[in-house]
């Protein structure tokens, strides 16, 4: 029996359910009052979250989801202290949902708190409101002992896009300790509008974990830095085939012309995901030097690389019409 079976076979209407002296009937309840005909659930909202059973408060705070009422917003920042980790998880959850900047206010009162797990949960919330008022703390949060701090500061000032924390990200991307860390930050320099991130990023083509080469490898696809197409081009041979994914990507977006030989090559890897960005990216090319090894292609086992290179060769026709 789900849930709401069993809560639909529970006798007495929901107010006295929840109110009942069973845990387990009360849970069911808070479950069930979203969907209620109930005028006004809020308030029954915030007293389920102060319910004296864990369980209760965690489904309490699943349930306030869309509730962005201060007091809502305020009890579930009371719930990143609860006892109980399913709840303060819960509350975590449901404040990183959050969409009216104007709370904003409330969540830079708690950038202060001392426990780690709040101030990760409050800078998670933060970062998809871009509250300016988080840029300071932010950059404070990147020095963090706790790595989970750092990442979701790291996220919050990839969010908010500001000049004045490119440096402070292109050392976090090039130095911090937590691979985790160091991937958010390459990914957040995609926002940067000049070549000043080149080295940082072409630094983290090398760096030991192949998540953060992957995502500096696409970061540099996304900015278009042509000064890195050697780079991406070393990247090719990275022992990771997801690493090899993102450099074709980007050589591809960079029209490198000089990358014609490992794209190529690219087209009989055992990988099928990396067959097809190297005949996309070939095609964006769009050298006709490509087209015997496309033509080859026409043949791959898998009937999307076969699709894609019919693409890719027209790409090529097109953009060399007197071939």
């Amino acid at each position: 029996m789900s849930n709401f079976q069993a809560a639909e076979s529970l006798p007495g209407d929901l107010t006295a359910r929840l109110a009942d002296a069973d845990a387990e009937v009360r849970r069911i309840a808070v479950m069930e009052l979203p969907y209620s005909d109930e005028d006004d659930i809020l308030p029954m909202l915030l007293t389920a979250l102060a319910d004296k059973d864990a369980l209760v408060r965690a489904e309490a705070a699943k349930a306030v989801e869309g509730f962005e009422e201060p007091e809502a917003v305020s009890a579930l920042l009371g719930l990143l202290h609860d006892p109980a980790e399913e709840t303060r998880r819960a509350a975590a959850d449901t404040l990183s949902e959050l969409k009216d900047d104007r709370n904003g206010d409330l969540l830079l009162q708690a950038v202060g708190d001392n426990d780690p797990f709040v101030l990760a949960a409050v800078f998670r919330a933060l970062r998809p409101l871009r509250v300016p008022g988080s840029l300071a703390p932010a950059l404070s949060g990147l020095d963090h002992p706790s790595p989970q701090v750092r990442r979701e500061a790291t996220g919050v000032l990839g969010y908010l896009k500001h000049a004045g924390s490119l440096g402070p990200l292109t050392r976090v991307a090039m130095n911090d300790p937590d691979t985790e860390v160091r991937r958010i930050a390459v990914g957040a320099l995609g926002f940067a509008t000049d070549v000043e991130v080149l080295p940082a990023l072409t630094h983290a083509l090398d760096d030991s974990s192949w998540q953060v080469r992957e995502e500096a490898a696409g970061t540099l696809g996304k900015l278009k830095l042509t000064g890195a197409v050697d780079h991406l081009i070393a990247a090719m041979g990275d022992r990771y085939w997801q690493v090899r994914v993102r450099a074709a990507r980007s050589l591809g977006r960079l029209k490198a012309v000089a990358a014609l030989e490992v794209l190529s090559a690219a087209l009989t890897h055992e990988i099928s995901n990396l067959r097809k960005e190297a005949v996309i990216a070939l095609g964006e090319v769009g050298d006709p030097r490509a087209i015997p090894a496309l033509e080859t292609a026409l043949k791959d086992p898998d009937p999307d690389v076969r699709k894609l290179t019919q693409l890719a060769l027209k790409q090529i026709q097109s953009a060399n019409p007197a071939r």
